[in-house]
């Protein structure tokens, strides 16, 4: 399998996946069939037009062709009609999130080295390939994005890009690369969600806010 028939693939199954994981939040948030397939949509194809808007690709590759397009509303809908069974799969959504967030970081780092990119833009890129369709999808539900306020979410998707950038450089065979660097994006995802692993945050926000109400 070449490295674009590679590319190709990885990016319709991260549009299945994370049109779910859109689709099942959508559903959850009580919007209807039309809101579902849009925040499907929007959670799977909002990084790659990201993506290529940043490498200053016109029209975004998502928008070329109608199996971007199909994919996720079909996907969309699907959810919409059998969202009892998916949602009692929360295991299973969790796991399609974590191989969707692995799918477009190395497809977005991929793509960004092809286009001629530093390896530091190439990994950021790369990144916000992952991570963009999730955020866009909790700013419409109105919420603070997942990737922002707990759990490692953007660092196991940059340590995904950086492998990809790596074996750009050492000139390795870009399949078994592209593989590993999904393969440990989704690693880090989930031994993080066992491990209920995330980010620090600032200490003694508790007291900062008690104070700023006893002062009232």
């Amino acid at each position: 399998m070449s490295a674009l028939v590679l590319l190709v693939v990885l990016e319709h199954a991260g549009l299945a996946v994370f049109a779910a994981s859109g689709a099942l939040a959508a559903v959850r948030a009580r919007l209807d069939v039309f809101g579902v397939v849009v925040l499907g949509l929007t959670t799977a194809l909002g990084g790659g037009i990201i993506r290529d808007v940043l490498l200053g690709v016109h029209p975004p590759t998502t928008l070329r062709g109608w199996p971007y397009l199909v994919v996720p509303t079909a996907t969309a809908l699907i959810v919409f009609a059998f969202h009892p069974q998916v949602a009692r799969l929360r295991r299973a959504v969790l796991l399609a999130d974590a191989i969707g967030l692995g799918l477009f970081t190395v497809s977005g780092t991929a793509t960004a080295l092809a286009h001629g990119a530093p390896g530091y833009t190439a990994c950021l890129i790369g990144m916000t390939t992952g991570i963009g369709g999730g955020a866009l999808r909790d700013l419409l539900l109105r919420e603070i994005p997942l990737v922002l306020r707990r759990e490692i979410y953007a660092l196991a998707s940059l340590a995904g890009a950086v492998i990809v950038w790596l074996g750009h450089q050492l000139h390795w065979p870009a399949v078994p690369v592209t593989v590993a660097g999904a393969a440990l994006v989704v690693a880090v995802r989930l031994i993080a969600l066992w491990r209920r692993w995330n980010a620090p945050v600032a200490r003694g926000l508790g007291d900062l806010s008690g104070g700023s109400q006893n002062r009232e």
